[in-house]
């Protein structure tokens, strides 16, 4: 395994992008690191709201009406579990992207090695953040924090409630680990996007959000994560290429972007 202080790193931070994008974007740093290219920390903000699907998610579990109405983007990830609703204030989220080899093969053991620099960012803003220790059922599967807890990677707060979900896909040559924290709680506006009887109540009783245990602006919590990246990684701040950012433009037009992806799950590419 290799040593991943010796990877060449770049840091991009504060990006606002659409979810198709960013996803778009997550591939495009994989191949960047599994040929040989820089590791990639970034943070960044789904903008507009944007409910991300899980792999396998079934299209019939969203709401799509409620969604067009109130310009929620929806985007199916590559990684799995259940459909996470990102609000454009309220959300603020990260991917880690390194060589395949500089990780361990273990699932619980790659997390634990990811993680270390979102839980310091809890603890540098001022909230208790820990994995989870025991399981709580599900409340609803389809939906990413309403599943039952897992302490391989659900992050819950100082009260046991969730405060981040993280997920990874993994490819021949690289790993991809991305995940988002919850800076602001809106359960109303998470639990509409599901086709669903969803009380607001029992989302309020699983998740928390940054600011009910710390004080701080959302930007202040942007900023220490991505000061927290960048100690992690020991590297300088950095930026996508003209050739990404033309590689993910052609992945949002072929992939992240079509009906076939996001409604059927299909990869057109």
């Amino acid at each position: 395994m290799t040593d991943l202080a010796g990877l060449d790193w770049r840091v991009i931070g504060a990006e606002a992008r659409p979810g198709a994008e960013t996803m778009a974007l997550d591939e495009v740093a994989a191949a960047t690191a599994g040929q040989g290219g820089p590791a990639t920390a970034r943070v960044y903000q789904w903008s507009p709201s944007t409910l991300s699907l899980g792999y396998s998610q079934d299209p019939e579990t969203v709401d799509w009406d409620y969604c067009e109405r109130e310009g929620v983007d929806v985007v199916r990830r590559p990684t799995g579990g259940g459909a996470i609703y990102h609000d454009e204030f309220g959300d603020v989220s990260y991917s880690i992207v390194v060589p395949a080899d500089a990780v361990p093969g273990d699932l619980m053991a790659s997390y634990e090695l990811l993680c270390r620099p979102v839980l310091e960012a809890f603890a540098a803003m001022g909230v208790e953040a820990d994995f989870a220790s025991e399981e709580r059922p599900a409340v609803y599967e389809p939906a990413c924090y309403l599943r039952p807890l897992h302490p391989a990677h659900d992050v819950v707060g100082p009260d046991g409630r969730k405060i981040s979900g993280n997920a990874q896909y993994r490819r021949r040559d690289a790993v991809v680990q991305h995940g988002s924290l919850t800076f602001r709680r809106d359960a109303d506006r998470h639990t509409a996007v599901f086709d669903a009887d969803l009380d607001p109540d029992a989302f309020r009783d699983r998740v928390t959000a940054i600011e009910a245990h710390a004080d701080g602006s959302r930007e202040a919590a942007v900023a220490t994560l991505t000061d927290t990246l960048t100690d992690w990684a020991g590297a300088d701040p950095g930026s996508w290429t003209d050739d990404e950012l033309d590689r993910a433009a052609a992945l949002v037009d072929a992939k992240y972007g079509t009906d076939a992806w996001t409604r059927d799950g299909e990869d057109p590419t």
